[in-house]
C-alpha cells in the first residue's frame, strides 16, 4: 500500500500530513465511525470505472443513520468526492475509503454534541490476500471467536467498532499460520470472515449464507446477480463447517478480496484445493465487469479519466 498524497477533509482537499485528528477525538477511544471499501479499475478504452460507486455511498449514509450519526454531507456529494480525491492523488485505479467519525469535543461513551467530521483517501492496492490467492486459493480456519450477534453490535452497519470482533479473528489466524479465518454466529452457523462473504458451491449449486445475519456485501450482491445471469442456482441459505468441508468449491467475496477462492478449511482440503471451474468463471465474468469489457453491466460503473 503506497501514502495518498491528498486526503478529501470535510470538503477540502488537504496535503495527507494535514489531514489530523485530536488524539481526544470520540471514535479513536470508542469506535465512533462508519466507513466504506470502494475499488476503481483502469479499464481498456483508456478510463477508469469505479465499481458501484453510488451504492457504497448510500451504503455509509445507512449504516451512519443506523449508529445515529449526523453526516453533514448527502450520498451524491460523497460521490463526487469520491473522485475528486480518485484525480487529486492521480490514480487511474485504487482503493478508496470513505470514513464518517465522531469528532473531538465531549468524552465519555455517549458522543452529545461532537462533530460527525469525513474523510476520504484513496491508494493504489492490489490483490487484498495476495495476488497467487486469486488462482490457488487460501488455507483458512474456524475461528475461536464467533461473530456478534444481530442484536449486539447491528451487523447492517459498516461500523468501525464492529471490526474489533474482526481483528481477534485475524490475528489469532494469522498467528496460528492461515490466510483468514471463518467465523460462526453465536447459534454455530457459519457466518462470514473477517471482512468478506462466504460462498461454497456443491453438486452446482452456489450457496450463501443469509443477508438477515451478516453485513450484505456489495461484491456479494454483485456476484449472486452474475452467477444468476450465467445460470447458476444460488441459494441463501444457512450451512455448518462441516457442509463447507465437503464443499466442491468454496471462495470469498469482497471489494477488497474480490473473488478468492479456498483451497483449504481447518486442515481439510476443499474440492480440488485450488480455484474450481465455478469460481474461475464468475472470476473472468467479474474482472471483465469491474474492467469494462460487458455493457451489460455498465450501470454499475462510475466511469471517470484521470
Amino acid at each position: 500500500m503506497q501514502n495518498a498524497k491528498f486526503i478529501w477533509f470535510d470538503g477540502k482537499m488537504l496535503p495527507s500530513e494535514q489531514a489530523q485528528v485530536h488524539v481526544l477525538t470520540h471514535a479513536l477511544h470508542y469506535g465512533s465511525a462508519v466507513f466504506e471499501g470502494i475499488r476503481a479499475y483502469a479499464c481498456a478504452d483508456g478510463t477508469s470505472a469505479v465499481f458501484r460507486l453510488e451504492d457504497h455511498c448510500k451504503r455509509l449514509i445507512n449504516s451512519a443513520k443506523i449508529m445515529r450519526l449526523e453526516v453533514p454531507f448527502t450520498a451524491e456529494q460523497l460521490v463526487a468526492a469520491c473522485i475528486e480525491t480518485l484525480k487529486a492523488n492521480k490514480l487511474p485505479e485504487g482503493y478508496v475509503r470513505p470514513l464518517s467519525f465522531v469528532g473531538h469535543g465531549e468524552m465519555g461513551v455517549y458522543p452529545g454534541n461532537n462533530p460527525v467530521q469525513t474523510i476520504i483517501a484513496a491508494w493504489a492496492w492490489g490483490a487484498y490476500l495476495g495476488a497467487e490467492a486469486l488462482e490457488k486459493g487460501i488455507r483458512v480456519k474456524t475461528s475461536s471467536f464467533a461473530r456478534s450477534h444481530v442484536n449486539t453490535s447491528m451487523s447492517k452497519a459498516k461500523a468501525a467498532g464492529n471490526y474489533i470482533n474482526s481483528i481477534l479473528a485475524k490475528v489469532e489466524a494469522k498467528e496460528d499460520g492461515y490466510d483468514e479465518a471463518v467465523m460462526l454466529d453465536t447459534n454455530g452457523y457459519v457466518s462470514e470472515a473477517t471482512g468478506e462473504n462466504i460462498f461454497i458451491v456443491r453438486d452446482g449449486v452456489i450457496k450463501t449464507t443469509p443477508w438477515t445475519s451478516i453485513l450484505g456485501g456489495l461484491t456479494r450482491d454483485s456476484v449472486m446477480k452474475l452467477a444468476r445471469d450465467l445460470g447458476y442456482t444460488v441459494e441463501e441459505q444457512q450451512f455448518t463447517r462441516d457442509e463447507f468441508y465437503i464443499a466442491d468449491e468454496a471462495f470469498f467475496t469482497g471489494t477488497a478480496a474480490e473473488i478468492t477462492p479456498i483451497r483449504e478449511l481447518d486442515h481439510r482440503q476443499i474440492g480440488v484445493g485450488h480455484a474450481g471451474p465455478v469460481t474461475k468463471h464468475l472470476q473472468k465474468e467479474y474482472f471483465a465487469i469491474v474492467k469494462g469489457e460487458n455493457p451489460k453491466y455498465e450501470g454499475w460503473l462510475h466511469r471517470f479519466t484521470i
